[in-house]
């Protein structure tokens, strides 16, 4: 299955674990064969923003967060998995299946 993601990571403190999520759901979603883009919401603010284009075209939204996405509404509509950032650090994998599983229906 060709599968789109976009997804949006972001941490209390806006540091570490919004940047560890970021490379985790990367890596397994390249691993995968997904394509994958990921905004992060962190210290440094919105970094790698999400063109509307890319929301719309995507199938799933990952938001591996631990607080309050900024511009939330611009997903409306879409299916969203919502994960703490220490979920997706400690097992990226499992976070990627969960979102391919949301659009299959499984």
């Amino acid at each position: 299955m060709s599968l789109k993601i976009v997804a949006v990571t972001a941490c209390i403190a806006g540091i570490a674990h919004t940047y560890m999520a970021q490379a985790n759901l990367k890596k397994y979603a390249e691993k995968s064969g997904y394509e994958i883009k990921v905004e992060t919401q962190g210290s440094m603010g919105i970094e790698n923003r999400l063109s509307q284009e890319d929301i719309d075209n995507a199938d799933v939204v990952i938001f591996a967060v631990d607080t309050t996405v900024s511009g939330r509404d611009r997903f409306d509509g879409k299916k969203i998995l919502e994960l703490g950032t220490s979920a997706v650090v400690k097992d990226g994998k499992s976070a990627i299946e969960k979102a391919a599983a949301l659009v299959s229906g499984n």
